[in-house]
């Protein structure tokens, strides 16, 4: 699957033009309003984000100060080190980002062993897994919670990622039970970046 890039911002830099001419093995996309930002990241989850270093730091504090986007790396492109202050991950000026733009991206992307992950989830769930999902059925949440906790700290293989995810999803719907709606929306978009490396069924469960 080819990784995307992409620019947030007011406008459109040259730079950025600049890199889409010289790179071909990416996908470039590009949001330039403020509303639906955090919902198009989530939504497209780029291997890599750049903005301008030089303008708002809007566009850096709000992907880096939301849950379900803050770990995706975040390039400034400027002259200044403001960004620093905002979350930004590196300051890069247009030069060096032109230069050494492979080597820059592919070191603060995240990779996954795809292989080892297939194999994972070809395996059936573990018992405190199958533990897990009987008491998120049955509503106890909180339960799930540590169940799949659990797991997910004594697990070092790539498919601890479902784990974190139902843990998230059950803490999303316990927010639910209690009237915290905008908690429950907050925590189902951070379980987005665990979901979306997982293939469609994994040890058994449907994640599509």
């Amino acid at each position: 699957m080819t990784k995307s890039i992409m620019f947030i911002g007011d406008t459109i830099p040259a730079w950025w033009e600049s890199l889409k001419s010289q790179q071909d093995s990416y996908t470039f996309t590009e949001h330039t309003t403020r509303q639906g930002v955090i919902s198009t990241l989530v939504d497209i989850r780029p291997a890599v984000i750049l903005i301008d270093g030089d303008g708002d730091l809007f566009w850096c504090a709000a992907p880096k100060s939301n849950p379900a986007t803050r770990r995706l790396p975040l390039f400034a492109i400027g002259h200044t080190t403001n960004a620093l202050r905002a979350g930004a991950d590196l300051i890069l000026s247009p030069t060096e980002l032109l230069k050494d733009a492979p080597n820059l991206l592919q070191n603060f992307i995240r990779e996954v062993d795809t292989e080892q992950l297939a194999c994972d989830c070809a395996r059936p769930l573990p018992a405190l897994a199958q533990q897990g999902i009987e008491q998120f059925n049955k509503g106890e949440y909180y339960k799930q919670h540590d169940s799949f906790e659990a797991l997910w700290v004594n697990t070092d293989s790539p498919v601890r990622d479902l784990y974190r995810a139902i843990l998230q999803v059950g803490v999303a719907y316990y927010q639910i039970t209690r009237g915290n709606y905008r908690g429950a929306y907050k925590m189902l978009l951070r379980s987005v970046q665990w979901l979306t490396v997982l293939p469609d069924v994994c040890q058994g469960i449907d994640v599509a």
